[in-house]
């Protein structure tokens, strides 16, 4: 090892000592009014959410889970609906989908940005298809103005599945910039703590631009209420604490600071890794900025399992995201798809590797990793 201090897929505790007497603070005056739900700091992140990414509407919710499901119960979405999605994501996109009962319809992904295929979107859209779910996959933007333009064409909501995107900007062609999540009917984020924007526990948030649907979203997230004990909807118990409110005010006015170190220790990957023959680097799209939620690579003739097996052995970790693709997942098996229906998604399971990307990684750090990992490859 380079030195004493383990190597973190994500660093966590050392993002916390840079903000530490802030989140402290903020968290023993929770603790000292009491105000553990709904209290002044959670509409705080609110408001501040709302400003940053230039929405009307942001509603503090649980989890990014709960915010995709949410999303489509006041979509009215029902059994039977179809929502076209990616295979190449985490489960959560699908799963709230199959939970609804309704339709998941998963297509293929771009094997550069790994981004969801726009033409094979088009080419599942039937009559029962009600609603596109991008997902803006490890840091960057889907090519949100033609998904846009296809949802019109076939009167179709689009939800934006922005967990990992948090504060990338998309560039439309006439120059105009929206942020990720802002552009779609509805954006659905998280804050698991190995987010851009994490928080110490779950938490999770909607965006939309339509009042009249924030005012719906806001009751399903509240037990269907808009007034204390009167119900007008089916809702879900779906809130973010204060206490997880406090972090995320603190992480929130350094997330463009976060998105800088995350895209430095990318740029020395990059430089480190060009021209490999085995090691294809991520892909930044035109339209789009990167976050580098995860910086991940396609690898070429390298046998995965004993590469990440000898990085572990020096130190290093290495994660797959994700190493079986939803349609060959068992619960989500269908006589629509099949192994050998999505070729690009099985290719990138069965060869993607992700790096520590976090926002504490040093040049030392980095150094070591990289020089390791050609040794190693």
């Amino acid at each position: 090892m380079i030195s004493t201090k383990k190597i973190q897929m994500v660093d966590l505790k050392g993002q916390y000592e840079k903000i530490k007497a802030e989140v402290d603070a903020g968290m023993q005056e929770v603790i000292n009014t009491t105000a553990f739900i709904n209290g002044p700091q959670v509409k705080e992140f609110q408001a501040s959410l709302e400003k940053y990414l230039n929405v009307k509407h942001v509603i503090p919710c649980a989890n990014g889970t709960d915010a995709l499901q949410i999303a489509m119960m006041a979509l009215d979405l029902k059994p039977g609906d179809e929502v076209i999605t990616a295979s190449f994501t985490y489960v959560a996109t699908a799963e709230v989908i199959g939970l609804l009962g309704l339709t998941p319809v998963l297509v293929d992904v771009y094997p550069d940005t790994f981004d969801i295929n726009i033409e094979e979107i088009e080419k599942n859209i039937t009559s029962k298809t009600k609603a596109i779910v991008p997902v803006h996959l490890f840091g960057q933007c889907a090519d949100m103005e033609r998904i846009m333009a296809v949802a019109k064409k076939h009167n179709l909501y689009v939800i934006e599945d922005v967990a990992q995107a948090i504060g990338a900007d998309y560039t439309f062609k006439d120059g105009r910039k929206q942020k990720a999540g802002t552009i779609g009917t509805i954006g659905c984020t998280s804050f698991f703590p190995s987010k851009n924007l994490g928080c110490f526990g779950d938490g999770g948030a909607i965006y939309t631009n339509d009042s009249d649907l924030a005012q719906k979203l806001k009751m399903i997230a509240h037990h269907g209420q808009s007034v204390q004990y009167i119900h007008d909807v089916l809702g879900v118990n779906s809130r973010l604490d204060t206490l997880q409110a406090v972090v995320l005010n603190a992480k929130l006015k350094r997330l463009d600071e976060y998105a800088a170190a995350r895209n430095k220790a990318a740029d020395f990957y990059d430089k480190a890794f060009a021209n490999h023959p085995k090691i294809k680097t991520p892909v930044r799209a035109k339209n789009s900025t990167h976050v580098f939620h995860q910086y991940t690579l396609q690898l070429n003739g390298v046998d995965r399992t004993k590469l990440r097996e000898a990085l572990a052995e020096k130190g290093i970790p290495a994660m797959i995201y994700y190493p079986i693709p939803l349609h060959m997942q068992k619960a989500y098996k269908s006589d629509r798809f099949k192994e050998g229906s999505f070729p690009v998604t099985e290719k990138l399971c069965a060869n993607v590797l992700s790096l520590p990307m976090h926002t504490e990684l040093d040049e030392e750090t980095l150094s070591y990793i990289t020089k390791t990992f050609l040794e190693l490859i």
